[in-house]
């Protein structure tokens, strides 16, 4: 396990790279954990999870906050600064009216992106309303919802059951928003991952035991532990939390053609 702490030179030197400085050698924790999510030049998504002990991200009446201690939110912030764009499902956004800002760390907030299928979104939420980044919101196009002011909204053609992961990354691309954050809820989580479109897993775990509700990531069963994903795994010790930094592969094109993942409601 390796501890961080992480030094305004260290997270300058990492903003500079975010905005193309070259990299540069070293060798301490916050630059290995970070320096792959803001020296990325191509496509790459990093999936981020906060969860208790026992693998719970709300209890069952849905009270998501404080699960993650101080630094594990410093992180998640961290990252945020770090990549071009957000992604999270409509559940999220109605459960929680989240800001998705960096109002934790030094550094640019992402582009705000909601995968909202069949059109729920009623406007009046916060992310509509608060003067921060832009906001995308993702429907399909066969879904009549209402006006959402200052958003961008794009409507996708859903495949066999909803929307297809690989085609949201694509629309982000051709804004040039390549370095994605895909933030919540476990089910988008889980159909990024179950698509293979997820390089980077980050599972953040705090020292709290809720005892039922619902689970950080919900991936599609299987039947033996065999087919379990087993990542090259670095831990790293952030202060109130411990985080699992797993390096997932991503599938090649031809792996997923005629599959049908979709990111559908609820989030």
């Amino acid at each position: 396990m390796r501890s961080m702490e992480i030094t305004e030179a260290t997270w300058d030197r990492l903003l500079a790279l975010r905005q193309g400085a070259d990299d540069v050698a070293a060798t301490d924790a916050a630059h290995a954990l970070y320096s792959p999510i803001a020296g990325a030049r191509e496509q790459f998504v990093l999936a981020q999870v906060g969860q208790s002990l026992d693998g719970r991200v709300a209890t069952p009446a849905g009270d998501a906050r404080d699960i993650s201690g101080p630094d594990g939110l410093a992180h998640l912030h961290r990252c945020r600064a770090l990549v071009d764009a957000v992604i999270v499902g409509v559940g999220t956004v109605r459960a929680d009216d989240p800001k998705l800002s960096v109002r934790m760390v030094r550094g640019p907030a992402p582009v705000r992106v909601v995968v909202d299928c069949h059109a729920v979104l009623e406007g009046g939420e916060s992310l509509f309303h608060d003067g921060g980044t832009n906001v995308i919101v993702f429907r399909s196009a066969n879904a009549k919802g209402r006006a959402l002011p200052g958003a961008e909204v794009i409507d996708l053609q859903p495949k066999a059951r909803g929307l297809d992961p690989q085609d949201i990354l694509d629309a982000l691309a051709r804004r040039n928003l390549l370095r994605v954050l895909v933030e919540g809820g476990a089910r988008t989580i889980a159909r990024f991952i179950d698509a293979g479109l997820v390089d980077r897993l980050h599972v953040a775990i705090s020292p709290i035991i809720i005892g039922s509700g619902p689970s950080g990531i919900m991936l599609s069963p299987i039947e033996r532990l065999a087919g379990a994903h087993r990542p090259v795994t670095e831990v790293y010790n952030l202060g109130s939390d411990i985080l699992f930094d797993c390096r997932l592969e991503r599938a090649r094109v031809s792996d997923r053609q005629g599959q049908q993942v979709r990111v559908a409601d609820p989030a």
